[in-house]
């Protein structure tokens, strides 16, 4: 894949006016923004995939294969509350983030992209034992409470943008559930 258009700014805090444009008009740029309180002036930094903390889990047997990249990370970029990175589905893997959990002390979101205009992603969320769907389009996004589960499972391979922001920074800081105990 090319990961040409998918850095990241962190922007610290305190920064009073940030402007975004695209550099060819023709070809606009899109921009996300994800936002969290600070209270704690960290530097600005931009930041690329390449300078990312990169990590590829799951296998190819339970269609799960995925590489993340995470960007806001205590070893890569500091910030108060926030972590964000983008996870990319290889080709022939559907699901992200299974086995599914819950974050107790913090908030996830979710942005998908890259995927086809035909083909979306059933987004799982909701407490274990009552679980709900949504089913999501590109460029679309879903905020999911540390209640809640998340993970999605796509008609194609995708790729999404995660945010988290709570008082607790460590990635793998999950309680996981396992799938015979979903309802």
């Amino acid at each position: 894949m090319n990961w040409r258009g998918l850095d990241c700014l962190y922007v610290s805090r305190g920064i009073g006016e940030v402007l975004f444009e695209s550099a060819d008009p023709q070809r606009p740029a899109k921009f996300y923004l994800v936002s969290a309180p600070a209270h704690v002036v960290h530097p600005t930094v931009h930041l690329t995939p390449e300078k990312a903390r990169q990590q590829t889990i799951g296998a190819a047997e339970t269609a799960n294969r995925r590489s993340i990249f995470q960007y806001i990370h205590p070893e890569v970029c500091q910030s108060c509350q926030l972590s964000l990175g983008f996870t990319t589905l290889e080709t022939g893997s559907l699901w992200n983030t299974m086995p599914c959990h819950t974050h107790d002390r913090r908030m996830e979101a979710y942005l998908y992209f890259d995927l086809p205009s035909d083909s979306r992603v059933f987004h799982f969320m909701g407490e274990p034992t009552q679980t709900r769907h949504l089913l999501v389009a590109s460029e679309q996004a879903v905020i999911s409470p540390p209640w809640s589960i998340h993970s999605g499972a796509g008609t194609s391979s995708y790729s999404f943008i995660w945010a988290m922001a709570g008082d607790n920074k460590d990635y793998t800081d999950m309680d996981h559930v396992a799938l015979g105990d979903l309802k």
